[in-house]
């Protein structure tokens, strides 16, 4: 079992940044993929970004490449989504997420979620 705590959300500018973590307890953080999705209302949840366990290799979506990065501390079971240059198509609930696979993408492929951090860029 795996627990998910993100935070860092909040209101932001349009060209604002913000940090968002994601604290993990648990099983063996350290062998999990991790990785940050949206959900903007009346929208699909969809894939931001993801990193392997080792953090050796990422991933990221189209929309926030160049952006947005992941990364981890596997010392501090925490995985980080830093967002730069941040528009108003941003705004959204955003979650972490662990895969035991080593390079999963899909949602179908994580097998816990955290409750998920409010993400809003004012134009």
């Amino acid at each position: 079992q795996v627990q998910l705590v993100e935070s860092g959300g909040g209101v932001v500018q349009a060209g604002g940044s913000l940090r968002l973590s994601c604290a993990a307890s648990g099983r063996s953080f350290s062998s999990w993929s991790m990785g940050w999705f949206r959900q903007a209302p009346g929208k699909e949840r969809e894939f931001v970004a993801r990193i392997t366990w080792s953090g050796g290799s990422t991933r990221y979506a189209d929309s926030v490449k160049g952006r947005f990065t992941i990364s981890r501390d596997n010392a501090k079971n925490t995985v980080y989504l830093e967002m730069n240059r941040l528009t108003p198509e941003d705004t959204a609930v955003y979650y972490c997420a662990a895969s035991p696979r080593f390079s999963a993408y899909a949602a179908v492929e994580y097998d816990y979620w955290g409750q998920g951090t409010q993400v809003t860029v004012s134009s």
